[in-house]
């Protein structure tokens, strides 16, 4: 009799053969894990849920067994769990086991579980993962004392895990960043959140994400609003009045120009549209000293744009 996969677990088919059903391992846990008449156990009937990431090992000493509230079993070295946890676990488990290979019952789901167990082994994901379910993890972190600034970093798979939802959902990712002071991933965000309207944040986000990383934020997007209207202050270059220009038309058009752009800035501007709104300018130039100087002078703030800090 072998066992079969089911998604992420690996499910033990019902029989009354209990010498056979032992008769598959010789790990210690299996005597453990026996039918139970009580609702809410880790058993229902003969079938035993096993975490594939989390399954029997024999070649490891595998000395725990962590049970989530939805009957999934995860094997794992309590000395390494404890090592990654200043609290014993939430103070599930005991620095010295009083019985061998017990089963602890972990008030989490099979999913936050997993993803916690992940993240103190260091574990790169197998699958996919909703940012509900990530971020639930995270947040739960601190409750079993594993630091999310120690697992949750840079160098972490959980880091890149998260980070993969920047695109799509940078308020909340950044969110997360600031309420476990997780910088690394704060600043990779910030870039996606400059064409977020911060008018328009509410007040429960605000607390969330704190004074601090909040003030970084607004900081951002000021500093870059005011960059961009010292880089429209200097116009293109003017060159010595000839029989045909006197190059007043060219400043004049730029100051235009450059007046409607700081009136209307972002710091999400993009250089393609700073292009569009001052390259027209030269349509009404007759001047091939003037035009030259208007291209010359988009192309450098192009470059000056693009070097400005768009993290914080």
């Amino acid at each position: 009799m072998e066992p079969f996969e089911l998604d992420s677990l690996i499910q033990w088919p019902d029989s009354d053969d209990r010498a056979s059903f032992s008769r598959l391992t010789d790990n210690p846990f299996f005597q453990i894990l026996t039918p139970s008449p009580e609702p809410n156990q880790v058993v229902e009937g003969n079938r035993v849920s096993i975490s594939t990431a989390f399954g029997l090992q024999p070649s490891f000493p595998l000395d725990i067994a962590l049970a989530s509230v939805d009957a999934v079993m995860f094997y794992v070295h309590s000395h390494l769990v404890l090592a990654a946890s200043n609290n014993g676990f939430r103070s599930l488990i005991p620095s010295t086991l009083s019985e061998a290979h017990p089963v602890i019952h972990v008030p989490e789901s099979s999913t936050t579980l997993n993803i916690i167990l992940h993240a103190v082994y260091r574990m790169p994901f197998s699958q996919t993962y909703s940012f509900d379910d990530l971020s639930t993890a995270v947040n739960q972190l601190p409750i079993y004392g594993v630091p999310p600034k120690l697992y949750a970093s840079q160098d972490t798979h959980l880091h890149k895990l998260l980070l993969s939802y920047t695109p799509t959902l940078p308020l909340k990712v950044y969110t997360l960043a600031a309420k476990h002071d997780l910088s690394d991933l704060a600043v990779a965000t910030s870039s996606h959140l400059l064409s977020f309207d911060l008018s328009s944040l509410s007040e429960e986000t605000a607390e969330a994400i704190g004074s601090e990383y909040l003030r970084r934020l607004f900081f951002l997007h000021m500093g870059r609003v005011d960059a961009l209207k010292q880089l429209l202050l200097s116009p293109p270059n003017s060159h010595p009045p000839t029989a045909d220009c006197n190059a007043k038309d060219l400043t004049r058009a730029w100051a235009l120009a450059s007046a409607y752009l700081a009136w209307d800035s972002r710091p999400d501007l993009s250089t393609n549209l700073l292009g569009s709104t001052l390259i027209p300018l030269g349509k009404d130039l007759s001047c091939d000293l003037c035009k030259n100087n208007l291209d010359a002078r988009i192309k450098d703030l192009s470059v000056q744009w693009s070097r400005v800090k768009c993290t914080i």
